[in-house]
């Protein structure tokens, strides 16, 4: 007697309406994980921004220690942008004044190289200055130049 060979007629695996649920599935996820992504890059972009804002005002705080006759004589009382070239204290010898414009000058130069729209503002006040760096930081193509219209960091400091 010859033995037939017995196929199952039961298949187990997945059927193409699971294979589409998982893969809709799949796709939601992924979007989801997209979107993620993307925050993820615009914070890190904003802290990025305000990394290089706190080291500019720093900056600008540090060049004012540095020249304490200029802060004494308030060659820093009011720095706004300077137009025009600074005077090149590098090479030749400048009074407390002009190390304070070339401060002033490399500064806004600064800030305008490393924050979109950036700009930024130096107050005396009692004894101290108020540095306030001020950017773009939705990138929006702004023109104001107050704290409404763009993002401000404002640091208080003593000579």
């Amino acid at each position: 007697m010859m033995q037939t060979a017995e196929y199952p007629t039961n298949h187990n695996g997945f059927t193409l309406v699971e294979v589409m649920v998982a893969l809709v599935i799949f796709s939601i996820s992924m979007l989801g994980l997209a979107g993620l992504q993307i925050s993820a890059l615009r914070d890190n972009q904003i802290a990025n921004q305000h990394t290089i804002a706190t080291q500019l005002a720093s900056d600008m705080a540090e060049r004012i220690r540095a020249n304490p006759a200029g802060a004494d004589n308030g060659s820093y009382s009011t720095v706004t942008i300077q137009p025009g070239s600074a005077p090149d204290c590098y090479s030749a010898s400048c009074g407390y004044a002009d190390i304070a414009q070339m401060d002033a000058y490399e500064w806004f130069a600064a800030l305008q190289n490393a924050l979109p729209s950036g700009t930024g503002e130096v107050v005396s006040n009692s004894g101290g200055f108020t540095i306030t760096v001020k950017w773009d930081q939705d990138r929006t193509g702004t023109s104001g130049t107050g704290c409404n219209d763009l993002k401000c960091l404002t640091f208080t400091m003593l000579p």
